[in-house]
């Protein structure tokens, strides 16, 4: 089973933005050290707790500071963008560090609608737009536009080898078919709608080989909160579901500290949330977190677990990923 990681780059109350920086460095490295397959950056804008705004800026400083460990986004919000920018941005990073990089796009506004529009210099939103969009990125960076199409003779440069991987970040049974359709990887978010098992299945079966991929290829993303103990990972992951109770309001996206949720008040709604939120995430001992993601595997039909863990204390997150690691290569001792 492959793992991956996937960074928003959070800041933990009490943190400064350079630090959340640096520390999504370090994590990498240390990701790269545990044999973690794959390290990608989420774009968000507008947020008083989340820095990875720029994730192809973060992969080329990620991929600067480490050796092997892949690098990518997802992912850069294509609706709001060009597709020969962003086709050029990753020939340029596909030069700098070929066979590491991947490009995953998503659909995503980036924010509320004011934050989309200024993001987008006040064009028409472009959600619309996507299907198009995401099939002149794969021309692009393929050189495969339609003859008839106007921008046939626009070649994206620099003219690399290897192009990075295409992959599309979806939700439902559209976008999956829109990735197997196209021949393109797939990553499916079950860290934000886990109802949808179906999607993956309908990728691959739907995949028909193309200039990005000759095979189909799918990922699923989710929470995992991984310790030694059923009650510490339980206690670990308290800090998560707060801040998913908060973000899903609109509100602070900075992790609180257990002191802050000490103070806090959860209302009946709230504590429902918070469990339905639970359906999103993994948490628990090494092996029940093995168990858990053998059994999502077979469910979903999953090539590999892009994990992410949004937790307050450092070391226990640092410690999260190396259990989650060593409980799959069925290397982990008490």
């Amino acid at each position: 089973m492959k793992l991956s990681v996937l960074d928003q780059a959070p800041i933990r109350r009490g943190m400064t933005p350079e630090e959340a920086l640096q520390e999504a460095i370090e994590l990498a490295q240390h990701a790269e050290r545990l044999g973690y397959e794959r390290y990608w950056f989420a774009e968000h804008h507008n947020t008083n707790g989340l820095v990875s705004v720029a994730p192809e800026i973060m992969a080329t400083r990620i991929a600067s500071a480490t050796n092997s460990i892949k690098v990518g986004t997802g992912g850069v919000l294509l609706p709001q963008y060009s597709p020969l920018k962003v086709a050029e941005t990753f020939h340029t990073l596909a030069g700098l560090f070929p066979g590491r990089v991947d490009l995953g796009v998503g659909r995503s506004p980036g924010g509320n609608e004011q934050t989309r529009s200024a993001l987008a210099d006040g064009a028409d939103s472009g959600m619309g737009e996507f299907p198009r969009k995401l099939r002149e990125l794969q021309g692009f960076l393929h050189n495969t536009l339609p003859r008839e199409h106007p921008y046939r003779s626009v070649k994206a440069s620099p003219r690399v080898k290897d192009p990075a991987p295409l992959w599309v970040l979806g939700l439902s049974e559209g976008s999956a078919r829109r990735a197997g359709e196209l021949g393109i990887g797939y990553v499916f978010g079950h860290f934000i709608s886990p109802a949808k098992p179906d999607a993956m299945p309908i990728y691959k079966e739907a995949f028909r080989p193309s200039v990005s991929m000759e095979k189909p290829y799918g990922i699923v993303c989710i929470f995992v909160v991984c310790a030694e103990t059923q009650e510490r990972a339980e206690a670990l992951a308290e800090s998560q579901d707060h801040w998913l109770l908060s973000v899903g309001k609109g509100r602070d996206t900075q992790i609180p500290s257990p002191e802050l949720i000490k103070k806090r008040q959860l209302t009946e709604v709230d504590k429902e949330t918070i469990r339905q939120n639970r359906k999103r995430c993994v948490i628990g001992t090494p092996e029940k977190v093995r168990e858990e993601l053998e059994r999502l595997k077979d469910l979903y039909q999953a090539d590999e677990f892009m994990i992410i863990t949004n937790i307050h204390d450092k070391e226990a997150k640092w410690k999260s990923y190396e259990l989650i690691k060593q409980s799959v290569d069925h290397n982990y001792i008490m």
